[in-house]
């Protein structure tokens, strides 16, 4: 069942296939702009936090349903962190996550978002996007659900997970700040001379001037609006390019 959260926002308790339950959080366009397409959305360390939850509105403006699962969901709901917190109180978090269990939780997301008729979604028509672990992630749901488009902004560690080339779906758009001090240029150009070998296609767009984070503008020392703005075209045409929202 859809419960309201107060303003745009709604949650859904959805059950996934290790007999957890999850809320993932929703933001459906307003009446009459609905294009058809979803959206998964995949959250930085910190949870679906007041800032992730913006960013689900954003995208439902566009005219897609746009669905953020909460990844921490086997630690209790609602976990979130201040970006305020030493690396010490989010690690216990983020360390009990396993590819295993992202794969579960976005094959739920995915199923559900597709499989309600209520929400009018065409299953060929839905993309992902994620910050920074959800970056990540996002490359893990290319993997999992047989998306459209997947974007990641500053995807860390993802030569960890290079096994899950072959199983990629979709196009991949991948977003880096060159003076990203937790993801050395080092390891985006791994990432990208990984793609390149086995022939996927996909974008890599490094910003000089920004670091890790750049797209989140709640942040004044980290945001950088030059990349922020450039990045968010740059999503929303690659959205239109590969059918997750409607031919520009």
């Amino acid at each position: 069942m859809i419960a309201s959260t107060g303003g745009a926002i709604t949650t859904a308790r959805i059950p996934v296939s290790d007999g957890s339950a999850m809320l993932v959080h929703v933001g459906t366009p307003a009446s009459g702009k609905a294009t058809g397409g979803g959206i998964l959305i995949f959250q930085e360390a910190y949870g679906v936090n007041d800032y992730l939850r913006e960013v689900v509105l954003r995208f439902a403006a566009l005219g897609l349903v746009a669905v953020a699962p909460e990844l921490y969901h086997r630690s209790g709901d609602g976990r979130v962190g201040s970006y305020d917190d030493p690396h010490e109180v989010i690690a216990p978090l983020t360390k009990a996550l396993t590819p295993e269990g992202l794969g579960a939780d976005v094959r739920a997301t995915y199923d559900w978002l597709t499989g309600d008729s209520r929400l009018g979604v065409d299953a060929k028509r839905v993309g992902a996007v994620g910050f920074c672990m959800g970056g990540r992630t996002a490359y893990l749901a290319n993997a999992n659900v047989p998306l459209a488009a997947a974007i990641s902004f500053y995807g860390g560690r993802i030569p960890a997970w290079l096994d899950l080339i072959p199983k990629q779906h979709a196009p991949l758009l991948m977003f880096w700040g060159a003076r990203d001090e937790t993801i050395p240029l080092d390891q985006q150009r791994e990432v990208a001379a990984a793609f390149d070998a086995a022939k996927l296609v996909h974008t890599q767009v490094v910003f000089s001037e920004a670091g890790h984070a750049f797209f989140r503008h709640t942040r004044s020392e980290m945001y950088e609006p030059r990349a922020a703005g450039m990045a968010w075209a740059m999503t929303i045409e690659f959205l239109h390019q590969n059918g997750v929202l409607p031919g520009a």
